[in-house]
């Protein structure tokens, strides 16, 4: 059940917003990833500033439609989420230049785009968004888009890929090594790469200890 209260102190405008913030069936980009993109950002503009309400409204738009991890339009979701957002937001009476502020956080957040973010929504958002990504959230998460893909968990003959090119569609684990492990070095702010540090240990003491099991 949604709580707006949740999403305290923006919680009117969560209502507003909510049933347009995820869609279809991905766990890893439902209403909860939504919810701790949100306290993450909250937490990192207590520290950095930047405009609340701008930063809301992209976190519960930024993953407003949804492509799957391995569709050809992958690099292109952020773009579609920020078209279909500023036309949510139109729709609702919000200013062109509002509109513009988070259409742009909602296409930078994402590491597929490639968009570098330029506001301190922008930067804010793509860090909160990241941070879920990694730590142990991450590690929950990419098991789960690993056997949603069909991937397996690890190759059984080399699992560190010590002689075999790495291959995140086909084993669960070569993703800490291809994206994971890259992502805390890419922070925009500093309340978010001090977040990111301690996260990124968390990645790498739980590979650490997966390798010793196997």
């Amino acid at each position: 059940m949604f709580k707006a209260e949740a999403f305290s102190p923006h919680e009117m405008l969560a209502a507003s917003l909510i049933a347009h913030a995820a869609e279809g069936d991905d766990g890893s980009h439902d209403l909860a990833h939504i919810l701790r993109v949100f306290r993450n950002a909250m937490r990192i503009h207590a520290g950095e500033g930047g405009d609340g309400r701008i930063l809301a409204a992209a976190v519960l738009l930024h993953d407003c439609v949804a492509v799957e991890k391995n569709s050809p339009l992958r690099a292109k979701a952020s773009a579609l989420a920020a078209e279909k957002a500023s036309a949510i937001l139109a729709e609702l009476g919000w200013s062109a230049a509002d509109i513009g502020a988070v259409a742009h956080a909602v296409t930078a957040h994402s590491f597929s785009a490639g968009v570098t973010p330029r506001t301190i929504e922008a930067k804010i958002l793509q860090d909160a968004d990241r941070l879920d990504a990694i730590g142990m959230v991450g590690v929950a998460r990419c098991f789960y888009i690993g056997g949603r893909m069909g991937s397996g968990l690890y190759d059984p003959f080399d699992p560190a890929a010590s002689n075999r090119p790495l291959d995140d569609k086909r084993y669960a684990i070569d993703h800490f090594q291809t994206k994971l492990f890259k992502l805390a070095e890419g922070f925009q702010t500093e309340t978010g790469r001090r977040l990111a540090a301690a996260r990124d240990q968390s990645l790498r003491d739980f590979l650490s200890a997966f390798m010793d099991e196997i």
